[in-house]
């Protein structure tokens, strides 16, 4: 005769969350007193040189519903196109931060310095970019894209040269809304899937 085993059924999958944000941004999470100042919250402190810019907009799943758990790191260079740690590079830009999705309406805000055009080893010149790692639930892997800036002269940027579908390389232009102010959405699927990288 075999044994019945009562066994429990196996949980829904939970790709990202809620341990992404339990263990990168635990205040975020609700988990207070973790650390005196929640890391990475910005890219910048006091003394920052250059323009001071504000980039919002929100992740959009393939369904075209608003990713209100979403969390994403980003990397950029100072005003001068040069990263932290290089010569010569601004000590109060440390280019990376951890920017979280507003729980209730999905909105997230990124409050950096406008960065610069980055020389490559190979003497090629970088359209100013931010690049994002995104982490949010259903992504098994993280996705990693660029935002550029739409008031820019991005023609000879040679990641941007690498797209094939040219029409595409829309989705990674934030959209200038007033001075210092972008908006930029990413969508994960669908009509004006933004352009993901394997880097």
């Amino acid at each position: 005769m075999v044994q019945k085993l009562n066994t429990l059924q196996e949980s829904p999958s939970q790709t990202a969350g809620p341990f992404v944000h339990i263990g990168t941004v635990p205040t975020y999470a609700g988990l207070e007193g973790v650390y005196a100042t929640e890391l990475g919250q910005s890219t910048v402190s006091d003394g920052a040189k250059g323009q001071i810019i504000e980039i919002s907009g929100r992740i959009i799943d393939g369904a075209g519903g608003v990713m209100r758990d979403a969390l994403f790191e980003v990397w950029q260079a100072d005003s001068q196109g040069l990263y932290a740690g290089q010569d010569g590079a601004d000590p109060n830009v440390t280019g990376w931060a951890r920017v979280c999705a507003d729980p209730e309406d999905g909105k997230w805000t990124l409050k950096t310095v406008k960065p610069g055009r980055v020389s490559m080893r190979d003497g090629r010149i970088q359209a100013p970019h931010i690049a994002i790692w995104i982490v949010a639930r259903g992504i098994n892997t993280g996705l990693q894209t660029r935002i550029y800036f739409n008031d820019e002269d991005n023609s000879a940027d040679p990641v941007l040269g690498r797209i094939e579908h040219k029409h595409r390389v829309e989705t990674l232009l934030a959209q200038k809304q007033a001075e210092g102010r972008y908006e930029f959405d990413i969508r994960l699927q669908g009509e004006g899937e933004t352009v993901f990288f394997d880097m």
